[in-house]
């Protein structure tokens, strides 16, 4: 007898092609899904209407919010505070709507750096954008000009949290991870754990504090050729075995 798969959704951005609008997601999430978490992968278009979530969650084991080249909107999160492009409002909107009802529905939830940062806004945190005007510190995204694996081969490390999910998931100790983000965790929002920092302090992982919602998600790109990186595969393989779960 065949055995039955989870089926996960995986948000889109839109993108222009051939001067049409098109909802997108980037190969590797979806090989990532497909193969290392045996798992189905269904695209979630990235519509703007979020009273369709509902219906779409309820027919899923579990959602996927990916990484974007596109940051979140900063009128979502805070006044008058000015964040670089690109922005993508119907992403932002679709997000939003998977979001609430994932945890309305106790729907496994599970993030990827622009994710992660969707997950903190629409539960009432912040963010802070590295390349805001007057703003120093250290950067975690390569430098301007570089190639796709250049700018992937940039990273740091990054600590679990004693006791955590995650470290329940990677194991304790340091872990090496790639750094492809100019929006990060300012104010955590409430109900969200700290499940990894940085080095210099920044969040790189949350999962929620609400017992009845299985939320992970991570501020680097697992996805990114995780062969070789044990982390990365036995994060992909947590997410295919609480999908499966929730079968």
């Amino acid at each position: 007898m065949m055995q039955t798969k989870p089926v996960i959704a995986v948000i889109a951005c839109v993108r222009e092609v051939e001067g049409e609008a098109a909802s997108i997601v980037k190969r590797r999430y979806l090989d990532a899904v497909a193969r290392y978490c045996d798992a189905i992968p269904v695209i979630a278009p990235a519509m703007g209407d979020a009273d369709d979530a509902a219906a779409l969650v309820a027919r899923v084991d579990a959602v996927l919010l990916t990484g974007s080249n596109s940051n979140i909107e900063p009128s979502r999160y805070a006044r008058d505070v000015a964040a670089a492009p690109p922005h993508d409002r119907h992403r932002d909107e679709t997000a939003a709507g998977l979001i609430a009802a994932a945890m309305a529905a106790n729907t496994p939830l599970f993030g990827v750096c622009r994710g992660l940062q969707e997950i903190n806004v629409a539960l009432g945190g912040t963010l802070i954008d590295e390349r805001a005007a007057g703003r120093s510190g250290p950067s975690h995204h390569a430098p301007d000009g570089v190639d796709l694996a250049e700018m992937f081969a940039h990273g740091h490390d990054v600590t679990a949290e004693p006791g955590g999910v995650l470290e329940g998931v990677v194991g304790a100790g340091l872990r090496r991870v790639n750094s492809v983000h100019f929006q990060r965790v300012d104010r955590l929002a409430p109900g969200l754990r700290v499940e990894a920092r940085s080095s210099d302090g920044v969040v790189e992982a949350v999962s929620s504090q609400d017992g009845a919602s299985s939320l992970l998600a991570v501020q680097w790109h697992p996805e990114w050729q995780p062969e070789g990186r044990a982390h990365d595969m036995a994060f992909w393989r947590h997410v295919g075995a609480v999908a499966r779960a929730a079968m």
